[in-house]
């Protein structure tokens, strides 16, 4: 692949060392003495759960917690922000953009979990640069690996770490010229198998061999009775609109918005994230009737979009 930093390495280098001047950032302060706006609170568990379909009997009544991956949910700091917010995370931004490195995605996080979080928890937390790497070139472009270390704490004891990672990145000189390809889907041990699946035009959910629980995304354990073992059932691709939003920003070469993104209820009770196409973005509802369909992307490899039947249904406002 081309090495779309090459220029940008190149002026940082009349100026100095860019990775110097990047290394210099780690151990640096994010956020310090933050602050939850809202203590852990059963209404915000609640939607969380029903969003992402999760009927845990752990998180509802009396002596309920909240789900774990809920970690990070209590400390953003929505549109205005956090007070403790500290300039060096920006600073650091800033010395990309200006070496080139203007487009960004947002790679993994990692979670660790020291107690569990219950109504009523104060959250406090602080956070620090912890590692820039050297610069690496990828299928989007070359760039940088930037990752934050938030550590949480609830009534002022250990609830768990946070981690997540960032690339800054110039995008490929290939990439620019011919608009850019579609981002690939992240392959895995654990979701390899649905992938299959998609690429014969068959769209797979896990089934679970110790209760008989269906789930979605592919999980390497049941979350209603842990257990490992599970099957694969074939959906029929049928569903509804439960949720959706309309892209508009930010722009990306391989995407035309606007365009709607729809969280897709199947026939058989699980949900899936998936373009909405068939009717204008302008015109897609919550309870549209829709069905999947298979999408040649470059002509490389399939992905799963959700057509609006043709008589749509539904026809309640909402969405984004």
């Amino acid at each position: 692949m081309a090495s779309g930093g090459e220029g940008a390495g190149a002026r940082a280098g009349a100026g100095g060392d860019l990775y110097g001047l990047l290394k210099a950032f780690e151990g640096r302060a994010a956020v310090v003495a933050g602050v939850g706006k809202d203590p852990v609170n059963e209404p915000m568990i609640r939607h969380w759960c029903e969003a992402m379909g999760d009927t845990g009997p752990a998180y509802s009544g009396p002596g309920a917690i909240a789900p774990a991956t809920m970690l990070q949910v209590w400390t953003m700091g929505g549109l205005s922000g956090h007070a403790g917010r500290s300039a060096a995370y920006d600073e650091l931004l800033a010395l990309l953009d200006g070496a080139g490195y203007t487009s960004v995605v947002a790679t993994d996080c990692e979670q660790e979990y020291a107690r569990d979080l219950r109504p009523g928890d104060r959250i406090t937390f602080d956070a620090v640069i912890e590692s820039v790497s050297e610069r690496k070139t990828t299928k989007l472009g070359t760039g940088y690996f930037v990752t934050t270390r938030m550590d949480v704490r609830a009534e002022g004891e250990p609830a768990g770490t946070h981690r997540f990672r960032i690339l800054k990145y110039a995008p490929t000189a290939r990439g620019r010229r011919n608009g850019g390809k579609r981002p690939r889907p992240v392959v895995n041990r654990d979701n390899a198998g649905f992938w299959e699946g998609v690429a014969g035009h068959r769209l797979l959910i896990q089934r679970c061999g110790g209760c008989g629980a269906l789930r979605f995304p592919w999980l390497p354990g049941c979350g209603d009775c842990g257990s490992p073992r599970w099957d694969t059932v074939e959906a029929s691709g049928a569903g509804t609109v439960f949720s959706y939003v309309v892209m508009h920003h930010p722009a990306f070469p391989a995407f035309d918005p606007p365009y709607a993104v729809g969280l897709i209820e199947l026939a058989e009770g699980v949900r899936i994230v998936g373009n909405v196409v068939g009717v204008p973005y302008d015109k897609v509802r919550i309870g549209m009737r829709v069905q999947v369909e298979f999408l040649r992307v470059d002509g490389e490899w399939e992905l799963p979009v959700f057509r609006v039947a043709e008589d749509g249904g539904g026809g309640e406002g909402g969405g984004g």
